[in-house]
């Protein structure tokens, strides 16, 4: 059932295509608008992390290590391994106690070009600290050891960190535990695969928490964290990342999380929306124009902010000499289920 989503063109002539899905449910979990198959079992990837904080928050962990906002909008991103972002893990390790080498998601170079030809400038190497998402492991160490449970083994999926997030998920999400698709995420720790529509539901839950009328702890931890990302979505990508530039752009309107292999994950706060986009072949050019498409069709994009996303909702195509040759472009039209109720 998947359906053409985004059309890479060279001149006026197709090149290739991207198929994929998305699904835009409300706060209830009801289905709103679709393309391709919205029950399409999806690895949630990065775009979790707001949810693999949740436990930090419920705790009391993140009160008892005195985390900032700021530092909570890290655990949920996935970082460019820029100064701003380096200096903030090694903050919470600092405070925690712990060296980087505790850090379990292993060490590449920072994704800013800029950050990474300085630190090889610099003489330095890849780190733990460096890698995308050691934000959200330095969160997963300060629960541990708010939990006193063993510091070394946090990633692992009987952990009890890693217990409390399937929890949480499931929590929010509705699911139960034995209908959740586990695997190991390219960081080591422990990702879960459920109905594209699940994910766009833990948006829109993130979008208006007051939805979860179940906790109100659970209410407040939603709250803080939507709120960490929407007010320094610097800390949640960097530089040129359709994550931070969406968030600056809507004014707080917006929460928005990338993941790997083409998913995107937003919640729109007015709206009390959830936006979950699945691209089949994992390419990230081609679900970043379906997402901000999306945003177009459903009316939350005037033209001033679109055309500040413009570089995200139709890339342009450039040659060696960098020459506009190309555009890639949306070519999906949402799909009204409301009627269909």
């Amino acid at each position: 059932m998947q359906e053409p989503l985004v059309a890479v063109k060279r001149g006026p002539y197709t090149e290739s295509v991207h198929h994929g899905h998305i699904a835009v449910t409300d706060a209830s979990g009801r289905l709103l608008y679709s393309v391709g198959d919205p029950r399409r079992v999806t690895f949630t990837r990065s775009a979790l992390k707001p949810v693999q904080a949740l436990p930090l928050v419920q705790s009391g962990a993140a009160e008892r290590y005195l985390m900032t906002d700021r530092e909570l909008a890290l655990c949920c991103g996935s970082h460019n391994g820029e100064d701003i972002h380096v200096h903030a893990v090694r903050g919470i390790l600092h405070r925690l106690g712990l060296g980087e080498e505790k850090l379990q998601c292993g060490a590449h170079l920072p994704y800013d070009v800029q950050s990474s030809h300085d630190l090889l400038r610099s003489g330095g190497h890849a780190c733990t600290v460096h890698n995308n998402c050691s934000g959200k492991h330095a969160g997963m160490l300060a629960l541990a050891k708010f939990l006193q449970s063993d510091t070394g083994t946090y990633h692992l999926p009987d952990h009890p960190v890693q217990r409390m997030i399937a929890g949480a998920l499931c929590e929010v999400t509705g699911l139960p535990e034995d209908q959740l698709i586990t695997a190991v995420d390219g960081c080591g720790v422990p990702t879960y695969g459920m109905p594209l529509d699940r994910l766009a539901l833990i948006y829109a839950r993130l979008a208006r928490p007051e939805s979860m009328e179940s906790s109100n702890r659970l209410q407040q931890s939603l709250s803080r964290i939507a709120g960490a990302m929407t007010s320094h979505p610097e800390m949640v990508a960097g530089r040129d990342v359709l994550c931070t530039d969406l968030m600056r752009v809507s004014g707080g309107e917006v929460v928005a999380k990338a993941g790997a292999e083409g998913v995107y994950g937003i919640g729109l706060v007015k709206e009390g929306l959830g936006i979950a986009v699945k691209i089949e072949d994992g390419q990230a050019r081609a679900a970043y124009p379906a997402a901000v498409e999306t945003l177009h069709q459903l009316g939350f994009l005037n033209e001033e902010r679109r055309q500040k996303l413009i570089g995200y909702h139709q890339p342009a195509v450039t040659n060696r000499l960098n020459d506009i040759v190309g555009a890639i472009e949306p070519v999906f039209q949402l799909r009204n289920r409301k009627s269909a109720m």
